[in-house]
């Protein structure tokens, strides 16, 4: 006996803004599960804010649609949509175990990327087979059949059996609800996303997962409710699962904890109902078992069986956290202490399978790793939505020993810019270690493909925007380990650092913009120590923005003059992460952003900078 056929689990890859969310948005509007999607929100699936801010998916999620064909069969598709960026992979890794086959959505003139390589070549090691879906086939710069050959480029090169070369191919616009077989079919529109369900349903193998076998499901998502507690979702591998039976949870190092099963949850449209059973092959949400965590086996007492548990890639970044302890300390946030910030990243690790936390230097700081930079800002953006302060690092790679040597991660690096501003890109790649591969035209851009460092893309990203006026477009995916090198990243320009505590005023920084960048506007609250500025030189240098005109009775010159101040550069979290320099650190809180020295008494500063000066000129004497 096996579970229904009428069954299917698609996971939906895709790298980033290509259109995966907003084509899953035409699949549930035309089931039937938005009754009105003509006045229903864009994007349904990205429901976390973070991911309509940034237009990006961050966390794993899923849905189901009943989908009826015209010979009468209804269909349960069981759709799980993927993070598209890398630094999120942890989140891709454990839910296509869930899957029975891939959507790979790849944009029709952008084609396959970093991150779509990445994601994909997770699939193909689970032996999930692709549909190929090139999207927004209405774009005026789209070149359907480069990207096809791109496609099945990128699958040789990922090793694929000749069964997975002889993938399907449709095509679609997600924006305008419609796929088909053929890129220039005018009849499309009409037939909706019928025809990507037809291969669906043709392609993507029913689960012949047993029924009548000892229960075994394997959680792979966690969620949580204010009433009823943790969550855990899974897929039923084997067995049936009931709401209130006895089952044996199998944790880490053989850990086995007997418990009951809550209410069991099965999936429908972008809900949940309540279900007395769900059967082997079909995915569900159990709650009551607040000691399951990610990763275990939810298995029967008779015949215990677990689960090989999944292998997440290693952390490529790390950065310290610690408490806030500048003058302003308190002022915004409700949990400032380490304790609280402990348990914070405590709570971070049941979902994020991908982070690391250790100890820090003190027992008020934590070293925290995770894939990449975004990875580790999004996280600070949560914390600080949830009234967190903390103080961090400066990001440093992760150095692993890799048979004796001292091995840093390397990134395959796709850069695209207008042609006139290749040279520069070139230039900054090179500057930072990096290697160009290819530059090959697409469309009215060029697009440079290499290798680099990772540490050499820590504030890359700015420096790129800088240089090809703002239009520079820059991903990346881990790709190797190679032997550390020797060249440090430091930044070109000194900054100002304030001397004084207070409001900042524009007679000050007036006179300051003259000779620099500014972060902070009239009125803007500084304090000793904090970083106000970036200077032109290279040196830093301390000023006082809090300086106001003195009065008198003299009559000046340029009295009567028209006083007009220079834009502040307003620093996103992310690009705060990116400037700061090694005796730097960035103070995040619910209301502010702020840059600041990691010593903020002027005095004590000075003298830690003289005796790194003469331990480096020690060293040199010594060599």
């Amino acid at each position: 006996m096996t579970s229904s056929p009428s069954i299917r689990n698609l996971a939906i890859i895709a790298h980033v803004d290509h259109g995966k969310t907003t084509l899953v948005d035409a699949i549930l509007a035309q089931s039937g599960v938005l009754r009105d999607a003509a006045q229903s929100e864009d994007c349904v699936l990205d429901s976390n804010p973070l991911e309509r801010e940034r237009g990006i998916t961050i966390l794993s999620k899923n849905c189901a649609v009943d989908w009826t064909y015209p010979d009468g069969e209804t269909l349960r598709i069981n759709v799980i949509d993927t993070p598209g960026h890398a630094d999120f992979g942890g989140e891709v890794e454990r839910v296509l175990k869930m899957a029975d086959g891939v959507l790979l959505l790849v944009d029709a003139a952008e084609g396959p990327m970093p991150q779509t390589r990445f994601v994909l070549s997770k699939a193909l090691g689970l032996g999930l087979r692709p549909i190929v879906v090139v999207n927004k086939c209405d774009k005026p710069d789209a070149r359907v059949e480069a990207v096809v050959d791109a496609v099945f480029d990128l699958l040789v090169d990922l090793g694929a059996d000749d069964e997975t070369l002889d993938f399907p191919i449709l095509y679609a616009s997600g924006r305008d609800g419609w796929a088909s077989d053929r890129p220039d079919d005018p009849e499309a529109a009409t037939g909706g996303v019928g025809p990507l369900l037809d291969i669906v349903r043709a392609r993507i193998p029913a689960p012949s997962d047993p029924a009548e076998a000892p229960l075994r499901l394997q959680i792979t998502s966690l969620d949580r409710n204010d009433f009823v507690g943790r969550i855990v979702i899974g897929r039923v591998t084997s067995g049936v699962i009931r709401s209130g039976m006895p089952v044996l949870i199998l944790g880490p190092d053989g850990t086995r904890t007997q418990t009951k099963v809550g209410r069991v949850l099965a999936f429908e449209g972008l809900g949940r109902r309540e279900a007395s059973t769900v059967a082997a092959g079909d995915l569900c949400a159990i709650e009551g078992l607040e000691s399951a965590g990610l990763g275990d086996t939810i298995t029967c007492l008779e015949d215990p069986q677990a689960m090989p548990r999944v292998d997440v890639d290693e952390p490529t970044l790390h950065m310290v956290f610690r408490i806030n302890d500048g003058p302003f300390a308190g002022r915004d946030g409700k949990f400032v202490t380490s304790r609280q910030i402990r348990d914070r990243l405590d709570r971070e690790l049941e979902a994020n399978v991908a982070l690391r936390v250790e100890p820090g230097d003190s027992a008020e700081s934590f070293k925290v790793s995770g894939r990449g930079l975004l990875h580790l800002g999004v996280l600070l953006e949560q914390m600080r939505r949830e009234g967190f302060e903390v103080v961090v690092g400066r990001p440093e790679v992760v150095i692993r020993e890799i048979d004796g040597v001292s091995s840093e991660p390397w990134e395959r690096l796709t850069v695209d810019v207008p042609p006139d501003a290749t040279g520069p890109v070139i230039e900054q790649v090179g500057q930072r270690g990096g290697e160009i591969v290819s530059v090959d035209a697409v469309g009215s851009r060029t697009r440079l493909e290499g290798l680099i460092p990772a540490r050499g893309l820590i504030g890359m990203r700015t420096r790129l925007l800088n240089a090809s006026g703002g239009e520079a477009i820059m991903h990346h995916t881990f790709e190797e380990w190679r032997p550390a090198g020797s060249s440090s990243r430091e930044r070109v320009n000194g900054v100002l650092v304030s001397t004084d505590t207070g409001s900042a005023k524009t007679y000050a920084l007036l006179s300051l913009s003259e000779r620099a960048v500014m972060f902070v506007e009239p009125g803007d609250e500084v304090y000793a120590g904090m970083v106000v500025g970036e200077n032109s030189r290279a040196n830093d240098l301390d000023v006082n923005p809090t300086k106001a005109k003195a009065f008198s009775n003299m009559r000046e010159s340029n009295k009567e003059a028209t006083v007009v101040l220079k834009a502040a550069r307003k620093l996103t979290l992310e690009m705060a992460l990116e400037y700061i320099a090694e005796d730097e650190s960035v103070e995040v809180t619910p209301n502010a952003v702020r840059i600041r020295k990691v010593v903020l008494d002027e005095t004590a500063r000075r003298r830690a900078a003289r005796q790194r000066r003469q331990q480096a000129e020690d060293a040199a004497a010594r060599i």
